[in-house]
């Protein structure tokens, strides 16, 4: 079989589900392991999918943006795992940026509690209040998806202050294109805390990588990449373009 027809093959199979495995491609095109591994390495590389372990996923719609509600009820463990070693990072008495993604959500009971937090993320506040943490809320338009506050009041907002740390979510983690999102406002806070802090943290499980989403936030080396898993090919596309810390059990 040809090469482009194997491509095809492989591109319609992802269109109609989002994940196919290794062995159902070889089948498919009746060609070998290896084979088919140059060929999602070479899709992937085109930006028709991205390689997880075991075979192919879709890649997410460039606008496509999962509510807040969606977004707390998938790989809870691994963003628990995540979150439990990003909380640990804050020290007493940090002033920190919190952003209003659902990984960030589950830092808060780790985070010590003589610390100041400013926040674009509605659902974390009252956590944060009972814990007893000094808190600030951006102001701005509260997005009903997200519930992140957006816009250009949190923007103004955000230039009252300065940051020893601040603890991102993004949508896709990408080894040319960087860190994205699929709303531009976001973006533009999310970049903005990034410059306003000594350090930055994006907090992500493995998911989010060769992912791309529609805005841009900021360059790989702009911030080390908190996660749980990495497999050894993806280890060597991002390793030498910015930190990353890997937490295991």
């Amino acid at each position: 079989m040809l090469e482009t027809e194997r491509h095809q093959i492989i591109i319609a199979a992802l269109k109609t589900r989002n994940t196919v495995k290794l062995q159902e491609l070889v089948e498919l095109t009746r060609s070998s392991e290896s084979t088919i591994r140059r060929d999602l390495i070479q899709l992937e590389q085109e930006k028709y999918l991205k390689r997880i372990h075991g075979g192919a996923a879709r890649l997410q719609g460039k606008l496509q943006e999962p509510s807040m509600n969606e977004k707390s009820s998938k790989n809870l463990q691994a963003k628990r795992q995540i979150a439990k070693y990003a909380g640990g990072l804050v020290e007493e008495g940090d002033c920190i940026y919190l952003d209003a993604g659902s990984t960030i959500f589950e830092m808060i009971p780790f985070l010590p509690s003589n610390i100041v937090v400013v926040t674009n993320g509605l659902m974390h506040a009252n956590e944060l209040l009972e814990k007893n943490i000094k808190t600030y809320l951006l102001g701005g338009f509260a997005k009903p998806t997200t519930k992140a506050i957006v816009g250009r009041g949190a923007l103004d907002s955000l230039e009252h202050y300065r940051f020893d740390k601040c603890f991102m979510g993004v949508n896709g983690i990408h080894p040319q294109l960087g860190y994205t999102t699929p709303d531009q406002e976001e973006a533009m806070i999310k970049q903005r805390a990034i410059s306003l802090s000594r350090e930055a943290y994006v907090i992500a499980d493995e998911s989010k990588f060769s992912e791309i989403a529609f805005a841009k936030i900021a360059d790989l080396n702009e911030a080390t990449i908190i996660t749980n898993e990495l497999d050894a090919e993806t280890e060597e596309q991002f390793y030498h373009k910015t930190k990353i810390k890997v937490v295991t059990t």
